[in-house]
């Protein structure tokens, strides 16, 4: 396959992710939105969110993105030397070693519950109140159900997007907050917050069961009952795999480091990164896991069949495409952070002070939001390389260096004046800013050149675009300062997206004359 047809099939498969993954967006707010208005901010709710921690953590470390990061590539590299059987041979032998993995964890994660809830949770969860210890471990048992059938759907959603099947596979989270909303509807009621646990795990099996019907439309599949210990391609998942872990595992430890400094930082200070990180990752989860989930076979296929130019030139393509809508994505929410806010949250016992917090924090998250989408692709583009210890070493570093800054920016920040929980979201914006350049310097090594030139004429066009657009959104803010926050944040939303969009086809940006003539060639062919 030429670079040409490759970047339009991450262009196509991009398109369908991304739709998918916004109906996510939508299903899950709807999904808080009913379980806050059922239960509040009560104790029971706490309790099932102490409860969810070790199962969500558990399927983060041993299945979820680690899992997938190792193999697709191997899975891929086999399909494209036309090694069919041995590709199903090791899709059977991971698919049976993460239900035994997570099985076997899983019940004695039950048994042992009280010890779990008593001296870890409650250590990660320090303000639920020790009453609810019972509660909480009646949950863990129902929801550890969950861990096995999550794995496996990820494993599943692997196998299709290899296929490049995507809309299933990016609509499965959809059914998965479907099932909660089902528990809320029908189970609570009668069980109370048992119903939204039994949801959860309802919520799993629905995941997996909407990808089930295009597995089995594969062809050659061939399930073999074995674990392949042996074998030299589950060897290479498991390393492959290995580094990752040790990544994901920064990731939480950096999140406690977090929580442990913002809960000295004032009322309302760790509540107030928590939800800012939670909206800055929507248009991150939008825009850059899309095109990464649906770049990563691609990439792997042109690496199996030593396709180094082609990879090149796609790796360059990709970037081009997230930093296209990534760049205006990150001025336009720093620029519109509070009425954005107010317009999501302000209800209630969240009032202008809580509105403010959150804004400043997202303000900070939100400056970082370019170098996150960066890293996404080069990770992916890594691990087809079957190296993921390169992406997990800078990504350890870069999370070692955002614990110092953490303790630094925040100190900076309280000696100015200004609210210390801001500077923790500023040291997580320079830490992945910093790994994003390092792993662009090594992939640039790593493939004797990226098209550095091509990308930063790109990047060129899409800053002048965004600077047209902010503009607008500034001076819409100052024409509607007084305005109800709806009006101003979907009018800045609105506004600025038409003028971002009329400056790229005024710059004439070469992705959006591709996708001109793309629909122009798809209304012609209808019509004839």
């Amino acid at each position: 396959m030429n670079a040409n047809s490759a970047n339009r099939q991450i262009a196509r498969a991009a398109g369908t992710v991304m739709l998918a993954f916004i109906l996510s967006n939508l299903v899950g707010l709807l999904r808080q939105i009913l379980v806050s208005r059922t239960f509040g901010t009560s104790e029971p709710l706490d309790a099932f969110y102490a409860a969810a921690t070790f199962p969500d953590l558990l399927f983060n470390l041993l299945a979820g993105g680690a899992l997938g990061s190792a193999f697709i590539p191997t899975f891929t590299g086999m399909l494209a030397r036309e090694e069919r059987a041995n590709a199903w041979r090791l899709a059977s032998a991971i698919a049976n070693l993460v239900i035994a993995a997570l099985s076997l964890v899983s019940l004695l994660a039950a048994f042992f519950a009280p010890t779990l809830v008593r001296n870890v949770i409650f250590i990660f969860r320090p303000t639920l109140a020790p009453a609810l210890q019972t509660l909480t471990v009646e949950l863990l048992r129902i929801i550890l159900i969950a861990p096995t059938i999550f794995g496996l759907s990820g494993l599943v959603m692997g196998i299709l997007n290899t296929h490049q099947k995507f809309w299933m596979p990016a609509l499965a989270p959809v059914f998965y907050w479907v099932g909660w909303i089902l528990g809320l509807y029908l189970l609570v009621p009668g069980m109370g917050i048992h119903g939204l646990a039994w949801g959860y795990v309802l919520g799993a099996m629905l995941h997996l069961a909407v990808q089930i019907p295009d597995l089995l439309g594969l062809k050659d599949r061939h399930y073999q009952p074995t674990f392949g210990l042996r074998d030299p391609a589950v060897r290479e998942v498991g390393r492959l795999m290995a580094p990752r872990l040790v990544g994901v595992a920064a990731v939480q430890i950096n999140f406690v480091i977090n929580a442990m400094i913002a809960s000295g930082q004032g009322e309302g200070s760790l509540s107030a990164i928590n939800v800012a990180r939670m909206v800055m990752t929507m248009p991150l989860f939008v825009i850059a896991q899309a095109i990464a989930t649906a770049a990563l076979p691609t990439f792997s296929a042109q690496v199996a069949r030593g396709e180094q130019d082609e990879m090149r030139s796609s790796l360059a393509a990709t970037l081009r495409g997230v930093l296209l809508l990534s760049i205006p994505s990150s001025l336009g929410l720093i620029l519109l952070s509070r009425p954005v806010t107010a317009m999501l949250f302000q209800y209630g016992a969240f009032e202008a002070r809580s509105t403010d917090m959150v804004a400043w924090a997202l303000t900070w998250y939100t400056a970082g939001l370019v170098g996150h989408a960066v890293v996404e692709i080069l990770s992916r583009a890594f691990y087809s390389l079957h190296d993921t210890k390169t992406p997990v070493s800078v990504g350890v570093a870069a999370m070692g260096l955002n614990a110092l800054f953490s303790f630094g920016f925040a100190a900076l920040f309280k000696s100015i004046g200004l609210m210390p929980h801001g500077g923790l979201a500023l040291a997580n914006s320079f830490a992945t800013a910093l790994e994003a350049v390092i792993l662009f310097a090594a992939m640039r090594r790593r493939l004797a050149g990226i098209e550095g030139g091509h990308i930063a004429r790109g990047v060129g066009q899409f800053c002048l675009a965004s600077a047209a657009m902010g503009l607008s959104i500034l001076a819409w803010l100052n024409f509607t300062h007084s305005a109800n926050p709806w009006i101003q944040g979907l009018g800045g939303v609105t506004l600025g997206g038409l003028v971002y969009a009329a400056a790229i086809l005024l710059l004439r940006v070469p992705e959006v004359q591709l996708l001109l003539a793309a629909v122009r060639a798809r209304l012609g062919h209808s019509r004839g």
